[in-house]
């Protein structure tokens, strides 16, 4: 699950930079796809932290 978490704190660090035109083309085709995200990364960057606590809270040590 934190690897989840980890590349949901990646893809929302892309939307951000994606929905500010830094990316180029590939910004493109992403907000293309992922509209909302673009315009508001902080819903993936939020899952990404309920994925780590979620990961934190089921995890067996």
């Amino acid at each position: 699950m934190f690897f989840v978490a980890a590349v949901l704190a990646i893809l929302s660090g892309l939307f951000y930079a994606a929905g500010r035109h830094e990316i180029g083309s590939l910004g493109v085709a992403m907000c293309q796809y992922g509209g909302p995200f673009c315009d508001n990364p902080l819903l993936v960057l939020v899952a990404a932290g309920l994925a780590a606590c979620w990961g934190a809270f089921v995890s067996v040590r």
